[in-house]
């Protein structure tokens, strides 16, 4: 029996457009805060405003994107967001202020919120659904692979070029955003789930309950990944490995990439319970041989366990969010599985940076070893549990659909 399609010019194509958002997230990210410090003379606390109002913004767009999908196409969703997103590039050459560029941090992490949860909508309804597991996990790895490009790309740009060209390189890649999106056709939804009558406006309309708990799960987890993200590369100069640091997340992405073909389709064969709990067990372990790393092989070896590790659980958690909700309520379960996940970013981002002040490194990442196997339990009592009602509900309509 042949395996229906996965690799088609529009998942291709929104996973291009997925990609260029995030090359266009990772390159300001990293780049920003060294703009306000030489720039504005602001110091840390200021310069790292640039990356909170960006993030708090697109969190708090989400719900209002998930509650528009439900009510209009998620084309038109889409394409406003990246038009917002473009055209926010487009600004950075203008303020003369700090305040300037907080404003416009704002406008794109609106535009860079609800494109985000337009995409993951879109690609949910190409994926086929036997394959969802395995389409999800490659779709993921355009999101990897920006985390490795944006920082060196931004990097070498503003130190290289100066703040100038890295700027109109980002407008390049925003619109290469919008130009993929555009060649996107959305598939067109099934005539019953068009029918439904919507509820009135209402704030509990704005999460998709079926998300919650697995959304819950990532945050948790999300707490360590914040702290990679943030410190690996200080931690590195702290056990003078400052010139391997770069290939931290170079070595992540290539295991990431070779496990992918593999770690998808035995997700959707097997469930997601045969791929979660070593998931996150490799992670966790990955996480210890960092924090006892005292040369460059220890240091990249652990960076492909956390890839493996890591790299498996997200996409895995993305997939449960969508499959445990209804197919009208996709839209709005990617916007509460990534509302929910991001804020696990920015809260472990502030209370690693706590917790660092008062240990060194080593010890920290040691800790978040044991923190990170606290997670297989949570996610047994939240997910492995026999469900609710509602999710029973949920299943059932949605094999019915399916078969």
């Amino acid at each position: 029996m042949n395996k229906p399609k996965l690799w088609s010019k529009d998942f291709i194509n929104i996973s291009l457009s997925n990609f260029f958002l995030f090359l266009t997230f990772y390159i300001l990210l990293v780049t920003l805060p060294i703009f306000a410090l030489q720039e504005f003379d602001s110091d840390a606390s200021q310069a790292g405003l640039m990356t909170t109002v960006f993030l708090l913004s697109a969190i708090i767009s989400r719900p209002l994107a998930g509650q528009w999908l439900e009510r209009v196409s998620s084309k038109k969703v889409l394409l406003t967001a990246l038009i917002l997103f473009a055209a926010a590039s487009l600004l950075y050459f203008f303020p003369t202020t700090i305040t300037g560029f907080l404003v416009i941090r704002l406008l794109h992490g609106i535009g860079f919120g609800m494109a985000t949860t337009a995409v993951g909508a879109i690609v949910a309804d190409l994926i086929p659904s036997s394959r969802r597991g395995e389409g999800m996990g490659y779709f993921v790895m355009s999101t990897n692979m920006a985390m490795v490009l944006g920082p060196f790309v931004g990097l070498t740009a503003i130190q290289q070029w100066g703040s100038e060209t890295m700027f109109i390189m980002t407008v390049v890649v925003a619109f290469g955003a919008l130009i993929t999106g555009l060649t996107v056709k959305v598939p067109k939804t099934d005539d019953t789930e068009q029918n439904v009558i919507l509820p009135a406006f209402s704030l509990k309309n704005f999460f998709e309950p079926s998300a919650v708990k697995i959304a819950l799960v990532g945050s948790f987890l999300a707490i360590v990944y914040s702290a990679l993200l943030s410190f690996v590369s200080v931690y590195a100069s702290e056990i003078h490995l400052t010139e391997v640091s770069s290939l931290f997340f170079v070595v992540y992405a290539i295991i990431l990439l070779m496990s992918r073909p593999f770690t998808g389709k035995w997700l959707d064969q097997y469930g997601p319970n045969v791929i979660v709990f070593p998931a996150i067990v490799l992670f966790a372990f990955g996480m210890f041989v960092l924090s006892q790393s005292g040369g460059a092989l220890m240091f990249l070896v652990s960076a492909g366990m956390i890839g493996l590790g890591w790299g498996t659980l997200f996409p895995t958690f993305q997939t449960i969010a969508i499959q445990n909700a209804a197919p009208r309520k996709r839209g709005l379960a990617t916007a509460t599985f990534l509302s929910i996940y991001d804020i696990g970013i920015a809260l472990g981002s502030f209370l690693v940076g706590l917790i660092a002040a008062k240990m060194d490194f080593s010890s920290l990442y040691l800790l978040c070893s044991f923190y990170v196997l606290i997670g297989a339990v949570l996610y047994y009592f939240l997910q492995v549990r026999k469900p609710n009602a509602q999710e029973i509900k949920n299943q059932q309509a949605l094999q019915v659909k399916e078969q």
